[in-house]
């Protein structure tokens, strides 16, 4: 097996065709133009978020407890989501055409073509309930990790299960890596302690998932193979390219972890009573042992399974709780104002306007971080083609958009519910397990230790699914860019490959532990904002520019990734949530949180500088190889591995 090469020879592609060329332009001018539109919108809601709360804090009726910001989010997730939608329509249209086979299917009609089932697997103190379903479902994941592992032996099956998903298997595993400790814990817990706030983090989540459905997923896949350095050295210089994206990958993965271990030793500490240190150290073994033997396989059919479970926790939880109010949401608004300290403030978003560039800055970020994630990015790789890849991003922003909105339910039903409920309080009146588990506690509160039970072992299986995939993404950078395509240059023995990943996944998973220990204290939603600011700030800006900018070098390229995450780590590391709120001190030495106002304009700044100023023979290579680029991402050359 051999990795992708640096770049096609300057006009060895074929020509494009004159007929379908346009309509692929058109797409691209489409999805620019919808993610333009989506973008100003998300930025509109955080900038009024913090510099004029009040405006939409109104009520919705005379007399009644919804303001205006509750159906305006709630249209910015659906309206996003439509927009996917649009783009998909028109894109399947425009490649059905390529194709001439004249059928051009509606998106829904498509998604159902497409979501066609692959080959069935074969094969206080402790609450017993809970405990239970608990062992249940760890015993069906490992079942599942089984089975994958007697049909994992190349390193294609390892990294990406042979990409043969469907495109709504991919696209619930993309809600699967999505749905995680800090969408269900870290946002209700946000929610519980602040009120709207929370929620507003939860629609910033929702619209990065349509973003990359229309800019990125079916480009990706037509250009890489296993990670997002396969699709920047499609062009691009190998060496120098491969070293950034290790770097980079390897440090979103590691923030990343931190959120997730945090989230799950907090609930298997609340779920059996254990010392907090024996849960990270059930939380990693599993893990590992998720990735080492099922690989990608395993990874995504977790992922599957618990993306169903956890809408149907979703779903359930937020109509229990409404039916304990005859279904009225403005009564449960009504006695969650009743029982919170700041009354009717949590009916608008009140903490942004402390920060309000902060706001747009943490905007930004979640607009623009989700394509930059490395286990997100894989994902595009699992599936047989770029249509496929198309739909299934639809398909996980469909989940994902749904879940979010769940959340302004869920969110709010833990303050009627729990808050005042001293059988989740501890004798100082705080929430026993920490914010983090005020969802959990909501399931006990409207279904009893079976729901508790469920709920607790569908958010386990959650954390366990994102973990497994952030840790394959990980290895994979550390096997596939430097070992089997640096280190070997492109001819890896490939059952070597296969071991030093495995290696990496147990590195990694020992370091995730540990990295969990220490960062105890933090919420995990807070946490995963930090990690999509680095993301927006190095991946986003190269894999924008290196799809749809012509005057790209590898100098730029490197230069401007290295300058967006270091920046970025920096930044982060002197601004408010580590040098205050982790190591200390009074006052931060830079105030935005996160950095990515200033982080991500940086990045592409020097990015464009850096190659306008490049001569050297590489970058004329860079620039001439776009156009044989661009025909493969319109489907007009043989894709990667389609």
């Amino acid at each position: 097996m051999t990795a992708p090469s640096p770049g096609p020879v300057p006009g060895s592609a074929p020509g494009p065709t004159p007929g379908p060329a346009p309509a692929a332009g058109l797409c691209a001018r489409l999805g620019l133009g919808l993610a333009a539109a989506i973008g100003l919108g998300i930025l509109g809601y955080f900038a009024i978020a913090g510099v004029a709360p009040g405006l939409l804090a109104r009520p919705l009726f005379a007399g009644g407890t919804m303001t205006l910001w509750f159906p305006i989010g709630w249209a910015l997730i659906a309206g996003a989501v439509g927009a996917a939608a649009v783009y998909v329509r028109r894109a399947n249209r425009a490649e059905d055409a390529l194709r001439a086979a004249g059928r051009g299917l509606p998106a829904l009609l498509a998604l159902l073509v497409l979501a066609k089932p692959a080959a069935a697997a074969t094969g206080a103190g402790p609450n017993l309930p809970a405990i239970g379903l608990f062992l249940i479902l760890v015993a069906g994941t490992l079942a599942i990790t089984w089975w994958a592992a007697r049909r994992t032996r190349s390193a294609a099956q390892f990294y990406a299960g042979d990409g043969q998903l469907t495109a709504l298997q991919n696209g619930l595993a993309i809600a699967g890596d999505t749905l995680s400790a800090g969408a269900f814990l870290g946002l209700s817990g946000l929610v519980f302690g602040s009120g709207f706030d929370g929620l507003v983090y939860a629609v910033g989540y929702s619209v990065g998932y349509p973003i990359i459905a229309l800019l990125f997923a079916d480009r990706m896949r037509r250009l890489g193979r296993f990670t997002f350095a396969d699709v920047l050295c499609y062009r691009l210089g190998e060496a120098p390219v491969r070293s950034f994206a290790i770097a980079s990958t390897l440090t979103i993965v590691i923030f990343y972890l931190i959120a997730q271990m945090v989230g799950a030793g907090q609930l298997i500490q609340l779920l059996f009573g254990l010392d907090y240190v024996w849960a990270e150290a059930i939380v990693g073994g599993l893990m590992i042992c998720y990735v080492i033997f099922g690989g990608m396989t395993a990874t995504s059919w977790v992922q599957i399974v618990k993306a169903v479970l956890m809408l149907f926790a979703g779903i359930a939880i937020a109509l229990l709780a409404l039916g304990r109010f005859g279904f009225d949401f403005g009564a449960l608004l009504g006695e969650a104002v009743r029982l919170h300290p700041k009354h009717e403030a949590i009916l608008a978003p009140t903490g942004f306007a402390l920060m309000p560039v902060s706001a747009l800055s943490l905007a930004v970020a979640q607009l623009c971080g989700s394509a930059g994630l490395p286990h997100v990015i894989m994902r595009f790789f699992t599936v047989p083609d770029a249509r496929t890849a198309r739909v299934s991003m639809l398909w996980g922003s469909v989940f994902i958009g749904l879940f979010f909105a769940l959340v302004f339910v869920i969110g709010f039903a833990t303050i009627a519910l729990v808050r005042g409920n001293p059988a989740y309080l501890d004798a100082s009146g705080a929430l026993i397990g920490g914010g983090n588990m005020a969802a959990v506690h909501l399931a006990h509160a409207v279904g009893g230790d079976l729901m508790l039970g469920f709920v607790a072992a569908v958010a386990f299986a959650t954390i366990l699914a994102v973990v497994a995939g952030l840790t394959l993404s990980g290895a994979s950078a550390i096997s596939h860019d430097l070992y089997a395509s640096l280190l070997r240059r492109g001819r890896p023995v490939e059952r070597t490959e296969v071991l030093v990943s495995r290696l990496a996944v147990l590195v990694l998973g020992l370091l995730a532990v540990g990295l969990g220990i220490a960062f105890r204290q933090q919420n995990v939603a807070y946490m995963i904002a930090l990690v999509v600011g680095i993301a927006a700030s190095s991946n986003f800006p190269l894999l924008l520019l290196a799809i749809y900018w012509r005057g790209l070098t590898t100098a730029g390229a490197v230069a401007g990734g290295l300058v967006g995450l270091a920046s970025a780590i920096l930044l982060t590391v002197i601004g408010p949530s580590v040098w205050v709120k982790v190591l200390g001190h009074a006052a931060p030495l830079f105030p935005l949180d996160p950095p990515t106002l200033v982080t991500m304009p940086l990045a592409f700044l020097t990015c464009v500088a850096v190659s306008l100023l490049d001569r050297s023979r590489r970058a004329a290579q860079d620039r001439a190889g776009f156009a044989a680029q661009s025909q493969r991402m319109a489907g007009l050359a043989p894709a990667a591995a389609e």
